[in-house]
């Protein structure tokens, strides 16, 4: 099933067995996100998350681009407009991103050629990102006199402090292989298997449990900057002992002990794990 966004026709969002597949299409200017593409996928976002049967999201872009960040005749345009103006522009940008990294289900960043600026950020808010070997990134923003206020704190959580502080204030592009290098993706490819290794990926998400996912992805987000003392082993032990008594845990645990799939797992998502399980046999020969 397709949908199409009737008021932006350069964000669309398609479902397949249960992922929805997020693109940016607005191929002649390299998918760089204006005002009614920030507040559409936005939209687009906040509809996902609140799809339970939905098991992953794909974000990609049309074309020759993933995204070449913000449009900057828009941002020209707001930083001659009001004050108030140009301040809700900034805040949709910024809720853009927030919208995305707290998005609950798995969500995957599918880049090609240019990643720049806010398309970087895009990336860096996506909890798995693979790249083509022919894409190229750069945060740009201090190029053109402007502050990456809107991507540094997902950017600088993908790759840590230093290498963000280098990044963030050079304002250089840099290669797939530095993107692989520093860890704001992934995963490497030609351009040609790049869905397929998405497919790979997708394989594995589909085959775990859905309220396990999320209730993980939660716990990771609130775990950051925490400190490893005696409150979070509480917490720890509280979220365990909750989980363990939910339904998908039991069906998890009697189905692993049963030797059975649990409920579930599709079975289109087996030949793709099992896939990967035999090339990772072949290469520790």
């Amino acid at each position: 099933m397709a949908k199409k966004n009737s008021n932006t026709p350069a964000i669309s969002v398609e479902v397949r067995n249960n992922i929805a597949i997020v693109w940016l299409d607005r191929q002649s200017a390299y998918n760089a996100l204006d005002e009614g593409m920030v507040d559409d996928l936005t939209t687009a976002l906040q509809e996902i998350a609140e799809e339970p049967s939905l098991r992953a999201m794909i974000l990609g872009g049309r074309g020759e681009a993933f995204c070449a960040g913000m449009d900057l005749k828009w941002m020209r345009r707001m930083g001659k407009a009001s004050a108030s103006a140009n301040e809700k522009a900034a805040l949709a940008v910024a809720r853009l991103y927030h919208t995305l990294y707290n998005l609950p289900l798995p969500t995957i960043a599918r880049v090609h050629g240019h990643c720049f600026a806010g398309g970087v950020g895009l990336v860096a808010a996506c909890d798995i990102a693979v790249a083509s070997m022919n894409a190229d990134f750069g945060c740009t923003e201090t190029k053109h006199g402007l502050v990456p206020a809107g991507i540094a704190p997902y950017f600088m959580r993908a790759v840590g402090p230093r290498l963000a502080q280098r990044y963030l204030l050079s304002g250089e592009r840099f290669d797939a292989a530095e993107a692989y290098r520093i860890g704001l993706v992934q995963e490497l490819c030609p351009p040609e298997e790049l869905d397929g290794t998405i497919n790979m990926l997708l394989g594995h998400v589909v085959a775990t449990a859905p309220g396990a996912v999320r209730e993980t992805k939660r716990l990771l987000h609130a775990l950051r900057g925490v400190p490893i003392d005696e409150s979070l082993v509480e917490q720890s032990a509280k979220r365990l002992a909750q989980m363990r008594t939910t339904e998908e845990a039991q069906e998890g645990m009697s189905a692993f002990l049963e030797k059975r799939d649990p409920a579930w797992v599709q079975t289109e998502s087996k030949p793709a794990a099992k896939k990967q399980a035999k090339k990772g046999a072949k290469r520790s020969k």
